[in-house]
């Protein structure tokens, strides 16, 4: 182990950070250094209460036995081969997945490293549906968030992280977040049509009642690929295991990540029927994706929420932190949305940077979708004990606002 550099000793992490990292990200709001459970720790010894699980990405929380001894018997085995080569793993989280999304025997998973890496996929999947060329388009909602890289970023819905990096590429289209809207856009020059089942980087905003459905009526009237991005709303954080399932629809293709791997970096597009056979050999591929370690802690992961009934839990446990919130009945509440673990604090005034601050100076993290959002997202795991600390701690913050 090297030692650290002496000329480091009496600078401050923050300072490092500024110096040394890129300028994309603001100073972070803590030098984190161990977690457990629904826990973690940072440099000073504070304990935080973690309920955005890492923008719910630690479906088991922090150091679950489980992931623990995945990661550490795989390493030991094998780590990388490319993908020349198969894996058990590999093959046995495709099967699962397959098994899990609904996509059967038809089904066929693409892995990646990332969602914005899984949205990428997708979209060059859109671009294959054209039907002799006539299918030009491909539509996404106003509003929403499907990743950073130039063709997620293409699809997400907010001007303002587009335009410094126009031109994006083309050929998509924004449309507002009603089935009118959705009615009088789709037609046979539709190629693929975007959607997430709830807006999570929006604040957990729902999809109106119905538009789901229509939107799988009209795509398959049309021969258009119905596309989910489940990267944060699928793995059962909604109390299901996708949230399409709450619709009693399938999709053509979903996107996702996050949950899925519990911290490690993985990400999957899943192809359903017909859509699993236009990808064709060399058209798309990752030296990474889909490596043994990362495919066999997501076996571990996903095997421990279907053993230990983790999606009922979500369920439960959302609806219990549902009534804790309206327990408060502070003036700044305004309602909440969301399923399951996945919830958004729709707030009366502008102060979501200042609530989630007061928050964590009370030990508590939660996220600022936006000024007026608060966003839940904490791990799977949660129980009785987390619900009341949420209860204590976010109440210390709300009085202090």
């Amino acid at each position: 182990m090297s030692e650290a550099d002496p000329t480091q000793a009496d600078r401050t992490w923050q300072d490092r950070f500024g110096d040394s990292m890129m300028r994309t990200l603001a100073t972070p709001l803590a030098l984190l250094v161990r977690g457990e459970g629904c826990y973690v720790w940072d440099d000073q010894g504070t304990k935080y209460l973690d309920f955005l699980a890492g923008i719910a990405v630690n479906a088991l929380g922090h150091a679950h036995p489980a992931m623990v001894a995945a990661v550490s018997e795989q390493v030991a085995t094998l780590v990388h081969v490319s993908n020349y080569f198969a894996t058990p793993p590999q093959l046995e989280l495709a099967e699962r997945l397959k098994r899990l999304t609904g996509a059967g025997e038809s089904g066929r998973v693409y892995f990646c490293n990332s969602g914005a890496e899984a949205n990428e996929a997708a979209f060059k999947l859109a671009r294959l549906n054209v039907n002799g060329r006539g299918r030009t388009r491909i539509l996404a909602l106003h509003d929403s968030f499907h990743g950073r890289t130039m063709g997620a970023l293409a699809l997400t819905g907010k001007p303002q992280m587009r335009e410094p990096f126009e031109p994006v590429p083309g050929g998509v289209e924004h449309i507002d977040t009603t089935i009118e809207a959705l009615e009088a856009a789709i037609d046979g020059t539709v190629a693929a049509l975007f959607l997430e089942p709830l807006k999570g980087e929006a604040g957990v905003l729902e999809l109106p009642d119905g538009f789901l459905r229509r939107a799988r009526e009209l795509c398959t009237e049309h021969g258009v690929l119905l596309i989910l991005d489940e990267i944060q709303t699928g793995i059962g954080r909604t109390g299901t295991w996708f949230a399409y399932e709450q619709d009693g629809i399938l999709p053509d293709a979903v996107t996702l990540a996050k949950g899925m791997g519990g911290g490690v970096p993985i990400g999957a597009l899943v192809t359903f029927g017909a859509a699993s056979d236009l990808f064709t050999r060399g058209q798309h591929g990752s030296t990474y994706g889909g490596n043994p370690l990362v495919t066999a802690t997501a076996n571990a992961v996903l095997g421990v929420i279907e053993d230990d009934g983790l999606v009922a839990n979500a369920a439960r446990r959302g609806s219990e932190l549902r009534e804790i919130i309206a327990r408060f009945d502070s003036p700044l509440i305004a309602e909440v949305r969301g399923r399951g673990l996945l919830l958004g604090i729709g707030l009366t005034e502008p102060v979501a940077l200042r609530l989630a601050a007061a928050a964590l100076s009370h030990g508590l993290i939660v996220n600022a979708a936006n000024e007026l959002s608060i966003r839940l997202a904490p791990p799977l795991i949660v129980g009785d004990a987390e619900l009341a600390e949420f209860e204590r701690r976010f109440g210390l913050a709300l009085a202090s606002i």
